[in-house]
């Protein structure tokens, strides 16, 4: 499974991560990804003054905007999904992992 954290702290806030939030949660629910892509919020990530904050697994971004953070989101959660279908089940010890 895929985790998404993106920070709710007052300055992501002020930033719009309210609606990019949305944006995320809405493409996992047209996309079918529920049940692969976990999308929570954690309070501060102690990066305010660069964007608005938000991981996949433990890769941290820094969006300037909504449709940026929106943008890179889908391309970054389509690639690890489309990376593990594509590993075979004799990889080695990342299998079942991202």
């Amino acid at each position: 499974m895929i985790t998404v954290t993106v920070c709710v702290g007052s300055s992501c806030h002020i930033k719009g991560v309210r609606e990019i939030i949305r944006r995320f949660n809405d493409f996992l629910v047209a996309e079918g990804l529920e049940d692969r892509v976990e999308l929570k919020g954690s309070f501060c990530m102690e990066r305010c003054g660069e964007g608005i904050n938000w991981k996949i697994n433990d890769e941290d971004f820094s969006s300037s905007c909504v449709e940026e953070g929106f943008e890179t989101f889908r391309k970054k959660v389509l690639g690890f999904l489309n990376e593990k279908t594509d590993k075979r089940p004799d990889e080695g010890p990342t299998q079942g992992r991202i």
